[in-house]
């Protein structure tokens, strides 16, 4: 198990947001974290990231303990997220982005090399280098915001409703191109409110209700449920 959570009790003031959650992730796999708004997907992922401190329950990744450790020591770890909204640094190029994301990184040719891979695999963004990243379209956001996390060379990208506001079109493209991360070895825990899409790229999926964990099991068995295609896949 690469990523496992137990029992997370997390609040907003006075709010509870998660409640008693359970989830697990292992090594290689694409699994999906599903729910309406404000079920508690973000507050997962952020509460993963370090951002937020849970008030009970246990974080492991690669078997150590992430409750004590700050946010950029996680990412030393191997984990990156990918934000809901982009999060962009818009006055800043496309390029000094990309630099952005390697904070955490001493080797200036190892960079280099991450940086050549990141154009490989978003040309789009090698086009764009020199322009600034408030100028792109919503789609280039979403693969500079993408890139950005990959130049950390994580080995758990969390990735935070990649498909929000974007043409059905790109969205296709967004979900191939998480699937050939996938494949390239990066395990991705996905937080989507797509969840056809999701289901079909995911080899699991979590089913988040107001704060805790309604459904579990493989993406082929939810995307069979029949309270899954009602609510979510509008069947």
């Amino acid at each position: 198990m690469m990523l496992g959570i137990e029992e997370l009790n997390v609040f907003y003031g006075g709010v509870q947001a998660l409640r008693g959650m359970s989830l697990e992730v292992r090594a290689g796999e694409i699994v999906a974290l599903l729910g309406a708004n404000g079920a508690g997907k973000s507050t997962t992922l952020r509460t993963i990231c370090g951002l937020l401190k849970p008030r009970s329950g246990q974080i492991r990744f690669q078997g150590g303990s992430l409750l004590e450790m700050p946010a950029h020591r996680i990412v030393e770890q191997g984990i990156s997220q990918v934000p809901e909204g982009r999060r962009v640094f818009a006055r800043m190029t496309v390029l000094e982005n990309l630099e952005m994301g390697a904070y955490t990184r001493t080797s200036r040719s190892e960079i280099r090399e991450s940086l050549q891979q990141v154009f490989a695999r978003f040309p789009r963004l090698s086009e764009r280098r020199t322009q600034l990243a408030g100028t792109l379209s919503g789609g280039e956001q979403q693969m500079l915001a993408m890139g950005r996390a990959l130049m950390s060379r994580p080995r758990l990208l969390l990735l935070d409703e990649p498909s929000m506001g974007l043409a059905p079109m790109l969205v296709q493209e967004i979900f191939s191109i998480i699937s050939e991360i996938n494949r390239s070895g990066t395990t991705i825990l996905l937080v989507e409110q797509n969840a056809h899409m999701a289901l079909r790229i995911a080899h699991r999926a979590y089913v988040l209700e107001t704060g805790s964990i309604a459904l579990a099991g493989s993406a082929r068995e939810l995307m069979d449920n029949p309270e899954i295609q009602r609510v979510y896949l509008g069947d």
